[in-house]
């Protein structure tokens, strides 16, 4: 009786180990954060918004973008996500972009409570890129944890933070965020 190959003994216990993988992944349940959903505005919350060189925050505000193909716009200045008007970044699933005409600034992994002024200049990105890690284990997204330099159309400031990806309330792209405006350096 022949043997078979390594390199065939190999790749099936490099599948058998992909097979458990997948299914200690799909056997496990998330631990939720305790982050609620935030309540919608009121009209005269929307109504309203803080001037721009107003400080604001620091707020830990939770939405739902697990819509599939709907957008959830935030706007800083009325601290609210909005259905209309004028808007700053956008979350669907696990996508972060930003209006046009607002720029972000990867400021890395740094203390949310550390950064007092905001830089005035470098920001360039349309959109919060990768910010999450994915644990081919448990299939979930975790935050990096970094924080974010915004720079609204309007002239607003704001520093950001993503904190969660899960929540009890509506499971996977309920998004916890953490951000508070602020002056830039030199103003």
């Amino acid at each position: 009786m022949t043997r078979p190959p390594l390199l065939v003994l190999a790749l099936a216990g490099a599948f058998g180990l992909l097979v458990v993988a997948l299914l200690i992944g799909s056997l496990t349940t998330p631990e939720f954060p305790p982050y609620p959903l935030t309540p919608p505005p009121s009209a005269q919350q929307l109504a309203r918004a803080f001037p721009p060189d107003t400080v604001v925050g620091p707020v830990t505000y939770t939405l739902d973008a697990s819509g599939g193909d709907a957008w959830r716009h935030f706007h800083f200045g009325r601290s609210a996500v909005v259905d209309s008007g004028a808007w700053d970044i956008a979350f669907r699933r696990n996508k972060v972009i930003a209006a046009p005409g607002v720029k972000v600034l990867d400021l890395g992994t740094v203390e949310f409570d550390s950064v007092a002024v905001l830089p005035g200049q470098g920001y360039a990105a349309d959109s919060i890129g990768k910010w999450y890690e994915y644990s081919m284990l448990s299939h979930l997204l975790t935050s990096k944890r970094h924080v974010y330099a915004v720079r609204t159309a309007d002239g607003r400031f704001a520093k950001l933070e993503i904190l969660a990806y899960y929540c009890r309330d509506a499971g996977a792209a309920c998004y916890t965020i953490r951000y508070a405006t602020l002056r830039a350096a030199g103003s």
